[in-house]
């Protein structure tokens, strides 16, 4: 496997003080800030804005790392693409022209990545891989932080891992839900690069030792 990347998820951090929080996680050896974005409509949660991507763009020069569960998705792309967000990944089935929406956050200077839920199928990929950056697996239902992974999402990864190598596409394989210490190496076997984490990272009392762990269980 080529490069891996752990992708800290802000919903798990210290809101009270997420400056520092980001700060921190960057100087541990985080490659990417994770940013779900839930709009109490696609999902049944409600968090973070635009304003607030913008407000710690300041405190990091990683790429921010947008995760839309949102719908409609073009407008809101567009905002946190103004807001300082690096790569922008949303569900296809909340856009009705996933080729439109794709465009429109590539226009706006963004990467650009297709996110699936545990049982949305991934047939949408056979038009749409070689358009994007990124696809991201959920390994638990979108919405709420802290849940369990989802061990049939395995099998998923493994499929998805197989349609980028055939594709010869430079896309890289995220995945997102209950990604912890003593299943990462699974995750990583199955094919993923991109690992969101949070409350495994933001629930630890020392974030490099947890981010070490988990690049060290990878590399293993």
């Amino acid at each position: 496997m080529g490069d891996i990347r752990i992708a800290p998820s802000i919903l798990a951090a210290d809101l009270s003080k997420l400056g520092e929080e980001v700060r921190a996680v960057d100087a541990a050896g985080a490659d990417l800030i994770h940013f779900d974005v839930m709009d109490n409509h696609y999902v049944p949660n409600l968090t973070f804005g635009p304003l607030l991507c913008s407000s710690i763009r300041p405190h990091t020069k990683l790429p921010i790392d947008v995760h839309l569960m949102v719908e409609p998705v073009d407008t809101l792309a567009i905002e946190f693409a103004r807001a300082g967000a690096d790569l922008i990944s949303f569900h296809p089935e909340a856009s009705r022209h996933v080729d439109r929406t794709i465009n429109v956050i590539k226009d706006q200077g963004c990467q650009v990545g297709l996110a699936f839920n545990p049982a949305t199928p991934l047939h949408v990929l056979d038009w749409t891989l070689d358009k994007i950056d990124l696809v991201l697996i959920m390994s638990v239902n979108p919405g709420f932080g802290g849940q369990s992974f989802l061990e049939h999402s395995l099998d998923k990864i493994a499929e998805v891992r197989d349609l980028i190598d055939l594709s010869g596409c430079e896309v890289w394989l995220e995945v997102d839900g209950g990604i912890k210490v003593d299943n990462i190496a699974s995750v990583a076997e199955a094919g993923a690069d991109t690992f969101v984490a949070g409350s495994a990272i933001f629930g630890h009392s020392n974030y490099n030792d947890v981010i070490g762990q988990m690049k060290t269980q990878i590399a293993a």
